[in-house]
């Protein structure tokens, strides 16, 4: 199945740096700061685009567009708008470095990160990191994760910096997808006990075109879903990991609207989640997050942002990013 990826934000026609960066200034400058302009110049604009304004401020104004929000800003609004200002790789970079710095490591974040995106997409991850901490991706998750949970991140990352683009490009191999369902088959269902080796290699390594012919396949032998002998065969980190990948391949929106449901459900809410998933996804597929959200709970996202814990300027841009309802 292929799913459709609508986003929510594709930037505006006649754009002008300059004219944003001056606008900008003028929401910034003096007594008071107008939000409300800033939540409307850079919810609407592509990363591309805030990129140009991020130049054009320095080059007016001799100043960091970004050091200047965050002196003028502040709490889960200013996350917004820095999320929003940084290069797409590079804010994951620093979600990734944030998730595993000091006392324990947010696994789900590794995941939601990690396990949702396409082999150019990590690809371009692997390289920011160490250009931005000076020390590769795969050696500081080593160093704070272990078993097979381990080792799927590790082979995800180091096939992705090695494949890149070029894995995305060679189509589908159905041959080789019928052996590697075979595999898969062998090393959980046809035995006592499972080789998790098996199942890392193959769905760290192949593409989601590929991954989603040997899931088909997987179900001519098995006569059952590979996501259910994931879930019967595995267990812990893993099995949630294995579950993204797959989940992901068939239909990444329905992933991430759950994990935005899960972010809004219950005591408090997850506002890292909430601010990543809206802001990471606004240019990919965030129209169709929307989309599965609403078939999924019968309720819209913005409703239940409405209703849950965000409030005033965080909430307003996060729902102009999500768009009309």
């Amino acid at each position: 199945m292929v799913y459709q990826r609508e986003p929510t934000v594709v930037g505006v026609p006649n754009f002008n740096a300059t004219e944003d960066a001056a606008a900008l200034r003028a929401a910034m400058k003096g007594f008071g700061t107008d939000e409300q302009a800033i939540i409307d110049i850079l919810t609407t604009r592509s990363n591309a685009q805030r990129q140009a304004i991020a130049k054009a401020f320095t080059h007016e104004y001799g100043r960091d567009i970004i050091e200047d929000l965050k002196s003028e800003l502040g709490g889960h609004f200013e996350d917004v708008i820095v999320a929003l200002m940084m290069p797409p790789e590079e804010y994951l970079c620093k979600e990734l470095h944030k998730c595993m710095e000091g006392m324990g490591t947010d696994e789900d974040t590794l995941v939601e990160i990690l396990c949702t995106r396409t082999k150019p997409e990590i690809a371009a991850i692997v390289q920011a990191y160490e250009r931005m901490y000076d020390r590769p991706l795969a050696e500081h998750m080593c160093s704070e994760t272990s078993g097979d949970f381990r080792r799927l991140l590790t082979l995800i990352v180091t096939s992705s910096s090695r494949q890149g683009a070029r894995d995305e490009e060679v189509g589908v191999d159905p041959e080789k997808a019928r052996e590697d369902a075979q595999a898969l088959f062998d090393a959980g269902e046809a035995k006592w006990g499972t080789d998790e080796e098996v199942f890392n290699r193959i769905l760290a390594h192949e593409s989601f075109a590929q991954l989603s012919q040997i899931f088909e396949e997987y179900k001519n032998i098995s006569g059952r879903t590979i996501e259910q002998a994931i879930k019967a065969e595995i267990g812990g980190e893993l099995k949630d990991a294995l579950s993204a990948i797959v989940e992901c391949v068939e239909n990444a929106p329905a992933w991430f609207a759950a994990r935005l449901r899960n972010a809004m459900q219950g005591a408090g809410t997850s506002d890292e989640v909430l601010v990543r998933v809206i802001t990471s996804r606004a240019e990919i597929d965030l129209g169709s997050i929307k989309a599965e959200y609403e078939r999924l709970y019968d309720k819209t996202v913005q409703s239940d942002l409405s209703q849950g814990e965000t409030s005033g300027d965080y909430k307003r841009a996060l729902v102009a990013l999500l768009g009309p309802v």
